[in-house]
């Protein structure tokens, strides 16, 4: 295939270079909401009472006195407003660009999930297809990228190895032709969290519904169930809470494990209990007695394990059961309490670098509800340092960065630096 490496080769190991970020967040969560508002012909009044929040929170959101606002506070008012909350967030809509060679495209990424060989009855291609090793050692290479948050390295090698998992599935047989499918599943998961993390959840859900049909063909139950979180992670971030939950739940019942369960069935159980109670959160205050629930569940599933553990790229154990709890403390407004709890998350340093540097936006978040800048600084610079350009694509931490940029008196100061370094101005 021409321009791009043959199957089988070590294309995935690249370097990321330095890169530069265009800024698609010059206007604020307020900018958006008033716009959308002015549209619908409604009042400030009109759209606090239709969202079930206050006149004030509206008002300030509009004002841009407040830059940052709780997921389940933007999910109402984008219901309020019949628009899917990534309208109101402003998360990046493509890679950032890079100062040397190819750039990461979202178009490639696209075109791997859906190509058009699929609508032309074509093969995907004609060369020798690779074995299910390199496929598999391709994979956790792109994982291990994944974990660390560099979503530009997974947009510029995740598209090839989409397409070489789709030629190895439709070329071998036996084991091996599982195998293929195994991965090229797993892959269609990671592209349906990196386009909804680029805002594109339409594309996201296509890339899942072909996982679960990849994961069909595996014959890998596992495959399905872990599939099944990543689905309602996909329909959360598209503030389809309701159905989110039911997915993720309904998984979960069918998977609940036993007395003597091993500890991978444990752990995808207690995954699912957490992907419903995020998604549950974002409902709003009346759902909160559910969400400590199902917390109370899933942290009673990581004791039974008893440690850390990763499967299919997705941790959990007592570190996330305890991070979980910190970020739903968050949106639910309680942040001393989330304060308190942050203190008492054991083995932090054996989660992934993405996961630790969300629990550290959520002590800012906290810190800066508490009115203490300087804590809520120093845990963003904390998160920068664990997963940089993960920082520059997520869209709450830029937010809280602007926000306190605004408070900061001094010409020079830590967040003024840090606000340069994720440019934006």
């Amino acid at each position: 295939m021409p321009g791009h490496p043959k199957p089988g080769v070590a294309w995935w190991n690249i370097h990321l270079a330095g890169v530069t970020v265009s800024d698609e967040y010059a206007a604020s969560i307020g900018d958006r909401i008033g716009r959308l508002r002015a549209r619908r012909e409604m009042t400030q009044e009109g759209l606090a009472e239709t969202a079930g929040v206050s006149v004030d929170t509206v008002r300030k959101l509009e004002q841009n006195r407040r830059l940052t606002a709780r997921m389940s506070t933007l999910n109402q008012l984008a219901r309020a407003l019949d628009v899917d909350v990534s309208a109101l967030v402003g998360a990046p809509t493509t890679f950032e660009a890079r100062p040397h060679g190819d750039s990461p495209s979202v178009l490639a990424l696209r075109q791997a999930v859906s190509p058009v060989s699929d609508l032309l009855g074509e093969d995907d291609d004609p060369e020798e297809p690779p074995s299910a090793d390199s496929l598999r050692a391709a994979l956790r290479s792109i994982e291990r990228v994944r974990r660390e948050g560099r979503l530009g390295t997974i947009g510029g090698v995740l598209p090839q190895l989409i397409r070489d998992a789709r030629t190895a599935a439709h070329h071998h047989q036996g084991d091996d032709r599982r195998a293929a499918y195994a991965v090229l599943a797993e892959a269609y998961q990671v592209a349906a969290t990196t386009l909804a993390a680029l805002r594109k959840e339409d594309a996201a859900f296509t890339a899942m519904e072909r996982a679960a049909v990849a994961a069909h063909h595996a014959d890998e139950p596992r495959l399905k169930t872990i599939g099944a979180s990543t689905l309602a992670w996909v329909f959360t971030k598209q503030g389809r809470l309701e159905d989110a939950r039911r997915v993720a739940l309904a998984h979960a019942d069918r998977v609940e494990p036993g007395f003597r369960a091993a500890p991978v069935d444990l752990s995808l159980w207690g995954i699912l209990l957490l992907r419903a109670a995020t998604a549950t959160v974002r409902q709003g205050a009346a759902q909160y007695d559910r969400v400590e629930e199902l917390l109370r569940l899933a942290t009673g599933a990581a004791a039974s394990i008893g440690a850390d553990r990763t499967d299919y790229a997705t941790p959990f154990g007592p570190s996330n059961a305890g991070v979980a709890k910190v970020n739903f403390l968050v949106e639910m407004e309680r942040n001393a309490e989330a304060v308190a709890a942050a203190r008492l998350v054991p083995g932090l340093g054996e989660l992934p670098p993405t996961w630790r540097a969300r629990f550290h936006v959520d002590r800012a978040l906290a810190f800066s509800d508490l009115e203490r800048d300087e804590s809520a600084v120093r845990a963003l610079l904390t998160a920068e340092q664990a997963a940089p350009e993960w920082m520059r694509y997520h869209a709450t931490a830029r937010r809280l960065v602007g926000e306190l940029r605004g408070r900061e008196r001094r010409r020079t100061s830590p967040v003024t630096d840090l606000a340069g370094r994720l440019r934006l101005d």
